[in-house]
């Protein structure tokens, strides 16, 4: 058995309190921010001693900006309605699409099966900007730009492969003679699917639609591109925060806060999810 001395307990400790603080730190700030007025922010040097103020929550919450220039309407709290409503439906679309077609090119072997799933991959790879102005062109002609479905159908090239390649995986990693065994018993193959490669699959699943949302949610170009200000994520609203009176830097920070409060919990209760999805090759009795 090996020994630690205490000397290495101390600076593994070190070491990992320096890590953490170095990721941690930056969020911790921001935080901090959302609390602060502008003077505040800016002033030299910055000090974490201040008078806390919810004005910034308040002008996000209420949709009025206190600005030098004056007063401003945003639609802040519209914009996370909408991020919530493409991100959801994306993922729930993808989930729909993906999952089916990952398990068919998982466990079915047929021509041109590799060049299709690489295809659908290479969506994923594919820079944004080099079609969202086609796509621009061909939603203004068949009448989706400024629509929902129209973006969530768009965000389809970030969610769809990305599960699809995800969950193809663990459809691979499960066993083939547990369905076997289920399809020689006389049932079908969509009850073969649904009953036994979902349940064990479902780890992977649930992995894979939540970084699909991660992805979604933080998704900028497309949004910019083919919606209006009624129909753009939070992503695109943070811009109504640059004012012509300056950078509103307390109400982005603010805004950051609100933002990544559901992916983050949305993580956090996931975790078990992915820790699950390490033993998923494994057979069940």
């Amino acid at each position: 058995m090996e020994h630690t001395s205490t000397l290495e307990r101390i600076l593994r400790g070190v070491a990992i309190a320096a890590i953490v603080t170095f990721f941690i730190f930056p969020i911790f700030w921001i935080l901090l921010m959302s609390f602060q007025t502008n003077e505040t922010i800016l002033r030299n040097p910055p000090s974490m001693v201040f008078t806390p103020t919810l004005s910034n929550y308040v002008a996000l919450l209420t949709g009025r900006l206190e600005t030098a220039a004056g007063t401003l309407d945003i639609s802040f709290m519209q914009n996370l309605k909408n991020s919530v409503i493409l991100s959801v439906s994306s993922v729930a679309v993808a989930l729909l699409l993906g999952v089916p077609a990952a398990y068919a090119f998982a466990r079915y072997r047929f021509r041109g099966s590799e060049d299709m799933a690489f295809t659908l991959l290479s969506f994923r790879f594919a820079p944004p900007l080099l079609v969202v102005l086609p796509l621009a062109l061909y939603f203004q002609d068949v009448g989706l730009a400024d629509t929902y479905i129209g973006l969530i159908w768009v965000y389809q090239l970030i969610c769809l492969p990305l599960i699809l390649w995800i969950v193809r995986g663990y459809f691979e990693d499960i066993p083939a003679d547990v369905e076997y065994a289920y399809r020689i018993a006389g049932h079908s193959w969509f009850s073969t699917f649904r009953k036994i490669a979902l349940p064990l699959a479902g780890p992977g699943i649930a992995a894979a639609g939540l970084l699909a949302f991660i992805f979604a949610w933080n998704n900028f170009v497309f949004a910019l591109v083919l919606g209006s200000a009624d129909k753009q994520p939070v992503t695109v609203g943070a811009l109504a925060f640059v004012t012509a009176s300056g950078i509103q830097f307390g109400q982005i920070a603010a805004a950051i806060v609100l933002s990544i409060a559901p992916t983050l919990a949305l993580a956090i209760y996931a975790q078990r999810y992915l820790v699950e999805g390490l033993s998923l090759g494994a057979v069940k009795g």
